[in-house]
């Protein structure tokens, strides 16, 4: 079995478990991906383990981590792009460049959690979400686990010019990640199942599935380039870019409902 962390909402503040038990109060997620690998790894397996960890579920992530994103690392995303866009030779270009796209995407404090809600912009008219793979780096750019997240994103700003892309991504409400954290190394997220499942009324308005192999670039590629010239202290987290996006019929609404499953890893959120 994989070892998960999970972070959660109990009487006395967050606080991280271990595979459903709560580790000790000291225990930060900063702290630990600021550590060398083998000291991390270290670390955590001589942790003590308390009761059941059955508080509310938050975002795996902490105030002062960063969350970026990679774009266009999928061909059916540089399409689903190039169609919205009046830009359309930006996409092609940024999807056969040596350089990725990259951009910031949320805080850690602004980042909803398993069950949280997420919102759409009150100023656009076409807006989708996107399930993505995201890496979970510590200090050195070394990849130690995954989480699922979602990419809410206004396609109807972004196709108005690629310089809105941050108008466009970044958001209240426009970042979730969760239920938790599987520890694991680059090699077994190679070819993950990604499902996509929107519902709207108690019914499915739109499924999708992809696999992370269909990702263009290398995932090492991907957080090398991030921390070319940006450290990451506290260690930082890296969405990988959607392979599922629906199309241009299809807008988010109010009272909708996400579900998104990486390999068994399901992150589930209502629309405000």
């Amino acid at each position: 079995m994989t070892p998960t962390l999970t972070r959660h909402a109990t009487a006395d503040g967050p606080r991280w478990a271990l595979d459903g038990r709560y580790l000790p109060q000291h225990f930060t997620l900063s702290h630990w991906l600021a550590a060398p690998g083998e000291e991390a790894r270290a670390q955590l397996a001589a942790l003590s383990r308390g009761d059941a960890a059955d508080a509310p579920l938050l975002a795996p992530v902490e105030d002062t981590q960063e969350v970026w994103a990679s774009g266009v690392t999928y061909l059916s995303s540089r399409m689903a792009r190039e169609a919205e866009s009046q830009s359309r030779d930006v996409y092609q270009k940024v999807y056969d460049a040596e350089r990725p796209e990259l951009f910031f995407k949320a805080n850690g404090w602004r980042v909803a959690g398993q069950g949280a809600p997420i919102r759409v912009r009150a100023d656009s008219g076409w807006d989708v979400p996107e399930p993505e793979l995201v890496l979970v780096l510590n200090s050195a750019g070394t990849i130690v686990g995954y989480t699922t997240g979602n990419d809410v994103s206004s396609r109807s700003i972004e196709g108005e010019n690629p310089l809105y892309l941050p108008q466009a991504k970044v958001y209240d409400g426009s970042c979730a990640m969760g239920p938790g954290i599987r520890l694991c190394d680059a090699a077994r997220l190679r070819d993950l199942p990604i499902t996509l499942e929107i519902s709207r009324g108690g019914a499915v308005v739109f499924a999708g599935v992809t696999r992370t192999s269909q990702i263009k670039r290398q995932l090492e590629e991907l957080v090398g380039w991030l921390f070319r010239e940006l450290r990451q202290p506290l260690g930082a987290f890296l969405f990988t870019g959607t392979g599922v996006v629906p199309g241009e019929d299809f807008s988010l609404r109010s009272g909708d409902v996400v579900r998104i499953d990486i390999d068994g890893l399901i992150l589930e959120n209502p629309v405000q």
